[in-house]
């Protein structure tokens, strides 16, 4: 009675193994893009402008290279988010105008900004943080893009919600009552030791922001920027 038992199971399961769907293969992961630099606009650095001239496609990633004297840093740019802040940097980095431009304001626990072109002139200190290319343009809001971590790229402006130029700014902590006011238009996604290294210009406090005696701001020495295949 057993061995008839034992039999008829191994029938069954024969015939089951028969009949039974094949297992499906795992799909494979997307395969990272592969980026490439994108030619320069002009040799020389280029700091005044009408208007910037169109120069990316959002339906690429672009990514851009912030090289330092103390590393590089490399954001990833939201052109399909904020299509007019990533055009902007762009047209701007491949026309060389932050080269040798300073971090001029870097707080610890809040950001580092940079992007004044008054600031590659240390004969302008006084002014640094007041200029600009030639020309500005309005704020980019998204609500699913916000400065609640380290590392989020944003556009510097005045109190005018229309005074976003060539500034830009990255978070060195989470800084969410930003988030809303100022448009967000990359992240960091190497290089934030590097960041965390730069000269702190400025405490800051109830008393508002007090600058560091004698500090001496680090360069921007080259933007380089990388789109997708």
């Amino acid at each position: 009675m057993r061995s008839l038992t034992l039999s008829a199971l191994l029938l069954a399961s024969a015939a089951l193994a028969q009949t039974s769907t094949p297992a499906t293969a795992p799909a494979r992961p997307a395969a990272a893009p592969t980026f490439i630099p994108v030619p320069p606009l002009s040799a020389q650095p280029v700091r005044s402008f009408k208007e910037p001239g169109w120069v990316v496609d959002p339906a690429k990633t672009y990514r851009a290279v912030l090289r330092t004297g103390k590393g590089d840093v490399t954001v990833e740019l939201y052109a399909r988010q904020a299509p007019k802040a990533v055009n902007n940097f762009v047209f701007l980095a491949l026309n060389h105008f932050y080269d040798g431009t300073r971090f001029h304001r870097v707080i610890d626990g809040f950001m580092a900004q940079g992007g004044d072109p008054l600031s590659a002139d240390l004969s302008q200190r006084g002014k640094w943080g007041t200029g600009g290319p030639g020309y500005d343009f309005f704020v980019e809001l998204d609500q699913g893009l916000n400065f609640n971590s380290a590392g989020v790229l944003g556009m510097a402006r005045s109190q005018s919600p229309f005074s976003q130029g060539s500034q830009f700014f990255v978070t060195l902590a989470p800084a969410d009552f930003l988030s809303g006011e100022y448009t967000v238009f990359g992240r960091v996604v190497a290089g934030q030791d590097v960041l965390a290294r730069l000269t702190r210009t400025a405490t800051s406090g109830q008393g508002g922001e007090t600058p560091v005696a004698g500090a001496q701001p680090d360069t921007l020495q080259s933007v380089q920027i990388l789109v997708s295949r």
